[in-house]
C-alpha cells in the first residue's frame, strides 16, 4: 500500500521543519541537554508544547522514532499513547507486529501490512502438504502472527476504512469476513499474493458483509475463481473490482483430489 499523503495533515512550511529537525536532536541528546536551539531562531524546551502540538510534531516522525522519543519523559509518553497520534500504520513484515512502537485504537483508518520477501515465494506460498519438515518448522515461527494481529483490530478499530495485505501467506478467508464483520465502515479491501485466499472470502465476506466497501482488489490470489469474482460482480455491481491475474492461475489441488487422474495416467501407462 503506498502512504498516501492526505491521509496526515501537515503543512510543509520552513518553521514546521525547523521544529521537526530539533525534535529529532531531543532524543539523540544528553538529558542535560534538554533546551532544543536551531541557529537564527529562539531556543525553547520542547516539553514547552502543549500537548496538540506535540501530537501534530510526532506526525513526522516514523514508529520507531516516535517510540525513542516517548521514552525521555512522562509528557512525551502521553502524547506518544494518543490513540489520534494512530490513524495510519504501515508495516514491511509480520515481525514487526510483534514490537511496540505503535498504538492500536478507534483512531486507526489505514492499514497496511506487506511481506515482499523471498521466503514467500520460497516457503510459505506452498501448499501445505508439499511443505518439507524444515519449511513447515520456518513456517511455525511466524504463521499466526497476521491472523492474531488482524484479531485485535477487530476488536479495537471499529473505525479502520482501508485495509491493504500483501504477500500474507497464511491468513485464511475467517481472518478476512472477521474483519468484515467488524470494522464495519471498511471501504477498500485489498489482497495480494495471499494464498490462502479462497472465493468464500469473496462470497462470505464482501458479498455479505461488505456493506461500506468501494473497492476490492483481489491481486495475484490463486485461489480466487471467475465464480467468486462473478459472485461479486452480481450481488455488488456498486463495488470496483479488480482481480490481477487471480482467476487465471493454478488453484490448489490436495493429494486426494489428484488420485483420480495418478490412477489414470497408470492406467494408460500400463495398457500402452
Amino acid at each position: 500500500m503506498c502512504l498516501r499523503r492526505h491521509h496526515v495533515s501537515r503543512p510543509h512550511n520552513t518553521g514546521c521543519g525547523l521544529i521537526v529537525a530539533a525534535c529529532q536532536q531531543a532524543y539523540d541528546r544528553p538529558r542535560d541537554e534538554a533546551p532544543l536551539s536551531v541557529p537564527g531562531r529562539l531556543t525553547m524546551h520542547l516539553t514547552q508544547l502543549n500537548h496538540e502540538c506535540l501530537l501534530h510534531l510526532f506526525s513526522f516522525l516514523d514508529k520507531d522514532s516516535r517510540r525513542s522519543l516517548s521514552l525521555t519523559c512522562h509528557q512525551l509518553r502521553e502524547v506518544f499513547l494518543d490513540p489520534r497520534l494512530w490513524n495510519l500504520l504501515h508495516f514491511n513484515s509480520p515481525c514487526e507486529l510483534r514490537r511496540d512502537n505503535f498504538v492500536l485504537g478507534s483512531s486507526l483508518r489505514y492499514l497496511t501490512i506487506c511481506w515482499y520477501s523471498s521466503r514467500v515465494l520460497q516457503v510459505c506460498n506452498i501448499e501445505d502438504w508439499l511443505k518439507s519438515s524444515f519449511q513447515k518448522d520456518i513456517c511455525s515461527k511466524h504463521e499466526s502472527l497476521v491472523s492474531t494481529f488482524l484479531a485485535y483490530v477487530c476488536h479495537m478499530c471499529p473505525n479502520l476504512l482501508e485495509l491493504t495485505l500483501s504477500g500474507c501467506g497464511h491468513i485464511t478467508d475467517q481472518d478476512v469476513i472477521s474483519v468484515l464483520q467488524s470494522c464495519r465502515k471498511l471501504r477498500s479491501l485489498h489482497l495480494e499474493n495471499c494464498v490462502r485466499i479462497t472465493d468464500c472470502s469473496l462470497q462470505e465476506g464482501v458479498v455479505a458483509h461488505g456493506n461500506a466497501l468501494e473497492e476490492v482488489k483481489v491481486d495475484f490470489c490463486r485461489n480466487i475463481t471467475q465464480a467468486g469474482l462473478q459472485a461479486v460482480r452480481e450481488n455488488r455491481p456498486d463495488i470496483q473490482l479488480s482481480a490481477e491475474r487471480s482467476a487465471g492461475m493454478i488453484p490448489d489441488s490436495k493429494p486426494e483430489e489428484r488420485v483420480p487422474l495418478r490412477r489414470t495416467l497408470q492406467k494408460v501407462l500400463q495398457f500402452s
